[in-house]
């Protein structure tokens, strides 16, 4: 089988970093390649965002394909939401050949939210019936009918997380049931606290996930003070502490504040937190910050 960089990166016990950017509303590569130029050799996989907020966007699958072309170590986003099981594995069959292999199932956004809210949703498969089909034509090249599939599909699985601060009798029932399926990773929502970090990696420890499951935190360099809370107060589940916003606000740069910030916690995160097996970084509408993020913390320079 061939690995990606991702998952050759985790197997060797590397701090990983990833990165993800929302293709445009546009026919042309030209914004998806400028968007991720900036990241080339820094992250170990770029996300593809699959119309994020149920907002059309050029597909997940076509932006991976652009970037696999120029070298890159895609990550394409598959949602539930979109398109039935049929459509769902028949893209599937497609990815090794333009060089993509690492996916991330999402359910995703209910078309309600998104700017054509009379979209019909699909939802024929959940996500942990889309891990376990992945599954299914990789390891026995076989479809859900039991129908052959020819050739070999060489593919890294990665599932998604929100984490929390784990009450005393809280079981990761979540994820234990995605490793159960055939997860291999796994990227979170923000949480930029170090101390709920260090409880909910605790929790996920002692349940053994850490030890099955690569997961990446979900981290963010905010833009502003005012991004920082708009992103706490909006985007369910994500943790920003009351304290680091104060401090971007009481910033005379806010952005490079910002940056400083989330640098600052993924060095923590690499130094405090066992078990995170690396990041996954998002800077909505602020994606060029995140390559000095990725110097400032330096966790790049500790590889060998």
């Amino acid at each position: 089988m061939t690995q990606s960089r991702l998952a050759q990166t985790l197997a060797a016990g590397h701090f990983a970093v990833t990165a993800e950017i929302t293709p445009p509303l546009s026919v042309s590569p030209a914004k998806v390649l400028a968007e991720a130029a900036p990241l080339k050799g820094m992250v170990d996989g770029i996300n593809t965002t699959d119309s994020a907020s149920a907002r059309v966007a050029m597909s997940s699958f076509t932006a991976a394909a652009i970037l696999a072309k120029e070298g890159f170590d895609p990550i394409v986003q598959m949602t539930c939401r979109d398109r039935n099981r049929i459509a769902l594995q028949s893209d599937l069959l497609g990815f090794n050949h333009f060089n993509i292999r690492n996916v991330l199932v999402l359910t995703g956004d209910d078309p309600k939210v998104g700017d054509q809210p009379e979209t019909k949703a699909v939802f024929d498969l959940k996500s942990n019936d889309l891990i376990t089909t992945i599954v299914g034509i990789r390891d026995k090249h076989k479809l859900p009918s039991d129908r052959d599939v020819d050739g070999d599909l060489d593919m890294f699985i990665g599932a998604a997380d929100m984490p929390i601060d784990p009450p005393a009798d809280w079981k990761p029932a979540s994820l234990m049931s995605k490793i159960a399926v055939g997860a291999q990773f796994a990227q979170t929502q923000f949480c930029m606290d170090i101390d709920i970090a260090k409880r909910y990696f605790k929790v996920l420890a002692d349940h053994g996930i850490t030890e099955k499951l690569k997961i990446l935190l979900g981290v963010v360099p905010p833009a502003s003070g005012k991004s920082a809370r708009w992103i706490k107060e909006n985007l369910y589940g994500a943790i920003i502490p009351d304290a680091m916003i104060a401090r971007i606000e009481g910033a005379a740069d806010q952005r490079a504040e910002g940056r400083k910030v989330c640098a600052e916690f993924i060095q923590q995160l690499a130094a405090e937190v066992p078990g995170v097996a690396g990041v996954h970084i998002m800077a909505p509408m602020n994606v060029k910050s995140i390559p000095e993020v990725i110097e400032l913390s330096g966790v790049l320079k500790t590889r060998k």
